[in-house]
Formats: C-alpha cells, structure tokens, sequence
C-alpha cells in the first residue's frame, strides 16, 4: 500500500502497489500493519456497502459525537464517486479543513477517514459502490452530519445534486469564524 498525507491531520490517501504480470495485477487492498506503520491504529469490526444508483447522488456528510469511535477505510469498488473528508475535530490545526478526491474502481484508492471526520460522496458514475471498513461500530442517537453545500465549509462538488436523502439537506449550517481550507488529491 502506498500512503499519501491528505493535509488534514490523521487522515490518508492510500493507493495500491501493484504487482503486475501477464494475467493483471495483484495488490494488498489493506494491511493493519502497515497503518500501524504509520501510527493508525485500526482493528475493522465491519464491513458496509454503500451502492448509488445514479450519477449525481449525493450521500454526506456524516460522522458520529465525539464519544464513538468510528473511523472508516473506505474503497470504490464499481465505478466513481468524488469523495470528501472535514475534519471535525475542534482541537485540530485542521479543524473544518476539507480534503476531497476521486476514489474509483479503476484507480484503486482508499481513504483512511479518522475518528470525527464528517465522510460524504457524489457519484460520478451510474452503479458506483463503496466498500467501507469500520473500527467501531455505528451507535444510534450519536449521528452528526454538516450540509453538503454549508458555506463555512465550501465544499466544490463536481456535478449537480440529482438525489440526496431529506435528512442530509436539513442539517443546520454551521455557526463559525473559523478559517477554512481546502485540500484535493
């Protein structure tokens, strides 16, 4: 696996090394060690799907109270989406920071989100399915979630939103002075 720093504290960007040979290729698609390697501490506890029917879908930006351990590693299995991280974290120099990058099943990437990171994706294909690896488990009444378009975040979306769930347009915006970056990879 081939790690790269996103700029938002914590978090990675994680491409396959392949090895290839007349037949294709072969790649680790995830390795406990080698996060440990670079200070991550990460026992998966579950697997989640997420499928889009359609492109333009819009699923985000979710992530649980502080008191929930739940980071995620989260790869594109069939077909695109652009996928976006912010930190979330009020004591980190990245604090409302976001990252957003292209995870497809043919480029092979994942990302490696930390505990308090608000996570969302737009599909840029019809039929695009993530797999997620969870370290902890999802605990209800503890969800928390940032509006896709809050302009204290300013999040650029490639595509306009052709579907997204009632309950992630009804988020209240966010009430900050803070400065806010961007990160893309």
């Amino acid at each position: 696996m081939i790690f790269h720093e996103t700029g938002l504290a914590g978090a990675w960007l994680v491409e396959l090394e392949r090895m290839t040979d007349p037949r294709g290729f072969f790649a680790r698609a995830f390795c406990a060690d080698e996060l440990r390697a670079k200070g991550i501490e990460f026992d998966a506890v579950q697997a989640n799907l997420s499928h889009s029917d359609r492109k333009g879908t819009l699923r985000g930006m979710h992530y649980q109270a502080p008191e929930v351990n739940e980071p995620k590693f989260i790869r594109c299995v069939r077909g695109a989406v652009w996928d976006v991280i912010i930190d979330m974290r009020p004591d980190s120099p990245t604090f409302l920071q976001h990252f957003g990058v292209e995870l497809s099943a043919e480029n092979g990437r994942a990302i490696y989100v930390p505990n308090s990171f608000a996570h969302g994706n737009q599909a840029l294909t019809d039929d695009a399915e993530l797999l997620y690896l969870m370290g902890g488990p999802y605990v209800r009444g503890f969800e928390r979630g940032v509006r896709h378009d809050d302009p204290a975040v300013g999040i650029e979306w490639p595509l306009p939103v052709t579907a997204i769930h009632e309950k992630d347009m009804e988020w209240p915006l966010l009430d900050t002075a803070a400065s806010v970056g961007t990160h893309h990879g």
